[in-house]
């Protein structure tokens, strides 16, 4: 299913990263132009990149072999040069190749992901979720916390509850959960891991759980009124 973000300006711009993680270039055309901060930017009909948004980050691409960093601009999702770089002057209808760096891609899939199976172990432990990140070297998720869980005051006992957080990631991994999307009845877009978790979401993941690899638990803190779990997990391959 391809969704489709429509801008009355332009039409509709299909949003390709939302279909296939691993699609990694695709031949389309220019279909707007304009400038943002003073700096021109271009949207492309078939948007191949994901922009900053959710807690991810932005895909690194090119457009016409122009390295870009997308951003969301109106209804669309737009690209400019990237730093010290130049856009060229795209004519609207111009055909252009998007392509993003794969690896990258992948990488920030993973994290995205493996976010999604934390939450809902946690969600296994009774704890509803208030934040999330899912920055390299930065991702956490963070839970309210419960009044009467008293095991989250001793320190030997957050360790116990920890590892019945990495026991729970390691069985879905384990299990190889498919990892699916749907766009509901308000256009809002579901993912879900199999089964045992759905939640709304406008990022990329892996096909499935078994992709994920390296994903790392530290023992969990409880800070200003939350728990958080901070996290690291790769792609096991590129493809």
């Amino acid at each position: 299913m391809v969704h489709l973000i429509v801008d009355s300006r332009v039409g509709a711009q299909n949003s390709v990263y939302l279909d296939d993680t691993y699609l990694e270039q695709v031949d389309t055309r220019v279909i707007a132009v304009g400038e943002r901060g003073g700096a021109p930017w271009a949207a492309v009909e078939d948007c191949l990149f994901h922009p900053q948004g959710g807690g991810q980050p932005a895909d690194r691409g090119w457009v016409a072999d122009v390295e870009v960093v997308p951003v969301r601009e109106g209804g669309l999702v737009v690209v400019v040069a990237a730093e010290e770089g130049a856009l060229p002057e795209f004519a609207v209808g111009e055909g252009v190749r998007a392509r993003i760096d794969l690896e990258v891609r992948t990488a920030h899939a993973a994290l995205h992901t493996a976010g999604h199976l934390i939450e809902a172990a946690g969600r296994a432990q009774g704890w509803e979720m208030a934040a999330s990140n899912h920055f390299p070297g930065q991702a956490r998720i963070e839970f309210q916390v419960p009044d009467a869980d008293a095991r989250l005051a001793d320190p030997e006992r957050r360790e116990a509850v920890t590892a019945e957080l990495r026991a729970a990631v390691a069985t879905a991994v384990a299990d190889d959960l498919p990892v699916t999307s749907r766009y509901l009845p308000d256009g809002r877009r579901s993912v879900s891991l199999g089964a045992l978790h759905s939640a709304p979401c406008g990022g990329t993941h892996v096909r499935r759980l078994g992709d994920l690899a390296e994903v790392v638990l530290p023992t969990l803190k409880v800070k200003k009124g939350r728990i958080r779990v901070s996290y690291s997990a790769t792609h096991r391959s590129s493809r």
